[in-house]
């Protein structure tokens, strides 16, 4: 499996934490169901400076990159037109009991 940091950014206008807020319980689901699967391993939301959520940031692995990006192609967060820019890396994560 390979390893990917996704780094999302949410939209900036004015509807965009409403957006957010609308696709959130979906969003979360989905990512369960990648944790029950071993896919998801950490993440959550970047906040401003006054505590609200303008992003994501999350560790995933995947079979391969057209995996990763099959999923995207799914996920309310990206439907829903709350990640405007999502920048992802292919990473190797530290394990601590390697």
């Amino acid at each position: 499996m390979t390893q990917y940091a996704v780094v999302a950014h949410d939209y900036t206008d004015d509807g965009a934490l409403d957006r957010r807020l609308a696709n959130r319980e979906a969003h979360l689901a989905g990512i369960q169901e990648l944790a029950r699967q071993g896919k998801f391993l950490s993440g959550g939301a970047f906040l401003d400076e006054n505590g609200k959520m303008i992003g994501s940031n999350a560790h995933f692995q995947f079979e391969d990159r057209a995996a990763l990006d099959a999923w995207l192609e799914t996920e309310p967060y990206l439907t829903g037109r709350v990640w405007e820019h999502v920048d992802i890396r292919e990473v190797k994560l530290f394990d601590p009991d390697a």
